[in-house]
């Protein structure tokens, strides 16, 4: 058996997690009537209880929010008690769970919008990207430009979507700011072109996530809230380390939990660009979440050195659901099923198998 500090408690705010392997947000558009977690759903989150935090997959703070079919949201009351059930098998298994807060922006259809309107973004600029809908990948539509009065009412959705969470039994929740969709569109420049108070500059571009964060955090409590982060991945941006440094310090500012932070190219080498980590953990003084492409070898690594506190493992979750047993017991891991990954039932969902007992 191995014998590693990343399977020893850690405190995060007011949590004990068991361990510091967290399992990373993971879209499997499985979502039941009404955008509603399925049964499935408690099912699949409750047997992976095992992570010292799951991270959920991203749950649309408004019609507005969504970009993919069967994609959950938590602006219902159906929706609330159907997350309700999720969580209170995760906590039956003594696991802690956040819940992910997410608005796409611009990438999105409008199939998928309220009224068919055109999907919002700081400014109308089309992404480069495909979503899935009516059971088809296709090109995302056209955006129009967030005005400002509409910010200010997203910035209520996430507040009010973090307010559904706790009261869906939610240990606490993750900004969704990464991945290009619309906080990170908002913080790049080759996605905002704005020239008010939410655009032109580092602090202008900055000005939409680190709202949203403290409206959040106001909320919830600043110890239950953290922000997912992916510096160089997804939309570009002319000087990333200088914009992702400055959103680090002012976050450490707000005293948000965690920091949460793509690291490289989305599902790619951590090499691909150019950008010191160091140098965004030094300016956010509370707990570091490293994530992409992560195994136990390489997080042992950057553990050691002291340049992360906890590992967030996605792909390796949805084939392994008791990744924590297998990485502590070096058990071989299971491999995922590629084609049931989105959309589906139970296979390639909840029926991967688990360790035999004998293996410790």
């Amino acid at each position: 058996m191995t014998d590693n500090t990343l399977f020893e408690p850690y405190t995060l705010g007011a949590l004990t997690l068991a361990n510091r392997i967290v399992m990373a947000p993971l879209t499997r558009n499985r979502a039941g009537a009404g955008f509603v977690a399925s049964e499935l759903a408690v099912e699949y989150y409750s047997q992976r209880a095992t992570a010292g935090l799951i991270i959920s997959e991203g749950a649309q703070i408004s019609q507005e929010g969504q970009g993919y079919q069967d994609t959950p949201g938590i602006y219902t009351q159906a929706q609330i008690d159907g997350w309700r059930k999720v969580t209170d098998a995760v906590h039956a298994k003594g696991g802690h769970i956040f819940l992910q807060l997410w608005h796409v922006g611009r990438v999105s259809h409008v199939d998928l919008q309220p009224n068919a309107q055109a999907p919002v973004a700081p400014s109308a600029l089309k992404a480069d990207t495909k979503v899935f809908v009516n059971n088809a990948f296709v090109d995302v539509s056209e955006p129009r430009a967030l005005k400002r009065d509409e910010i200010q009412a997203t910035i209520a959705d996430f507040r009010r979507a973090a307010a559904n969470a706790i009261a869906a039994g939610f240990d606490g929740v993750e900004v969704h700011g990464a991945n290009g969709y619309l906080l990170d569109q908002f913080v790049k420049d080759g996605s905002n072109t704005r020239t008010d108070a939410y655009g032109g500059s580092v602090e202008g571009r900055a000005r939409m996530i680190l709202e949203v964060a403290a409206a959040v955090a106001a909320e919830v409590g600043a110890q239950r809230t953290g922000v997912r982060i992916s510096p160089i991945n997804s939309v570009t941006s002319t000087d990333p380390q200088a914009q992702f440094n400055y959103i680090a310090e002012k976050l450490g500012e707000i005293g948000i939990a965690y920091l949460h932070v793509v690291e490289g190219g989305r599902g790619g080498p951590h090499e691909a660009a150019v950008f010191n980590y160091a140098e965004l953990r030094a300016k956010f003084a509370n707990t570091y979440i490293a994530n992409n492409g992560y195994n136990l070898e390489l997080a042992t690594s950057r553990f050691t050195k002291g340049e992360a506190d906890l590992f967030s493992f996605g792909r390796p979750f949805i084939a392994n659901p008791d990744l924590v047993k297998r990485l502590k017991t070096a058990v071989p891991l299971a491999e995922v099923n590629p084609t049931t990954i989105y959309g589906g039932g139970a296979e390639g969902y909840t029926d991967y198998p688990f360790v035999a007992s004998n293996h410790g």
